[in-house]
């Protein structure tokens, strides 16, 4: 018990800044309370004492803001950062080394008691602030659940998902995203800037369009060019509205959007 409590303590000082000694985490880290309770309620549940895991959820929830159902099966090093209205429902399963942040619900969309309602979290899953992740279904190892973003399908491992309903992004490029979660051992929201697909298109098509444009006003210097021959032909290739120089603001329609 007490290993497993210094193991807890161990991964949010290694994972939370703020967190300054041993002493403050033990005394001060509501998630840390949460789980603490919840491994007496679990037992409990797990030995036919129903009522009695109930109570102790109901007191822990009262406590620390944080419901987990008893029967919900969590492993060592989850990090519930904050925890203010975090729900992780009965049949919901958490992997080590998961993070939590506030206001997230592992939640179910079957009312058939006895099923696989809530989804089961993997290894390393961050699950950023206001997250619903609702059904039984896995989130892959390594993945990353954007804020606020509502996931009811599956997760690849190592992807991230955004948006509502989420939409799945596969690992992607961003150096800076990555230098810092290795620094820090995890990605603290699990969003970027390149993490929005809509973003993403938006910029594609921006920038295809700034390419095309200025290859038709290359064009359209080169046929003048030509219609500075001392023929009449010529001339008359090139209309008066013909665009020689590039108008499209590629760079203020992607400040636009974020880029």
């Amino acid at each position: 018990m007490f290993s497993r409590l210094r193991s807890d303590i161990q991964c949010i000082l290694e994972r939370d800044p703020a967190a300054r000694t041993r002493w403050e985490v033990l005394t001060c880290y509501p998630g840390l309370h949460a789980l603490v309770l919840h491994r007496r309620a679990h037992w409990c549940w797990q030995h036919g004492f129903k009522w009695l895991g109930r109570f102790i959820s109901h007191i822990s929830r009262a406590l620390t803001g944080i419901e987990i159902h008893p029967g919900a099966q969590i492993a060592g090093c989850v990090f519930i950062d904050h925890g203010m209205g975090v729900v992780i429902g009965e049949t919901a399963e958490v992997g080590p080394g998961c993070t939590i942040y506030h206001g997230v619900t592992l939640g179910g969309t079957a009312l058939y008691k006895g099923a696989k309602r809530h989804p089961t979290l993997g290894k390393n899953v961050v699950v950023g602030a206001g997250a619903q992740v609702l059904g039984g279904f896995t989130v892959g190892d390594g993945a990353r659940i954007g804020s606020n973003a509502v996931v009811v399908k599956p997760v690849p491992a190592g992807a991230t998902a955004v948006g509502n309903p989420a939409r799945i992004i596969q690992p992607g490029a961003d150096l800076k995203r990555e230098e810092a979660a290795s620094q820090m051992g995890f990605s603290a929201y699990g969003v970027t800037q390149s993490d929005d697909p809509l973003s993403q298109a938006m910029r594609g098509l921006i920038d295809n369009a700034s390419s095309q444009e200025h290859q038709i006003a290359l064009l359209w210097q080169a046929v003048e060019k030509l219609s500075s021959l001392p023929t009449a032909r010529h001339q008359e290739c090139v209309p008066k509205d013909a665009a020689r120089q590039e108008n499209f603001e590629a760079d203020k329609l992607n400040q636009l959007i974020g880029k």
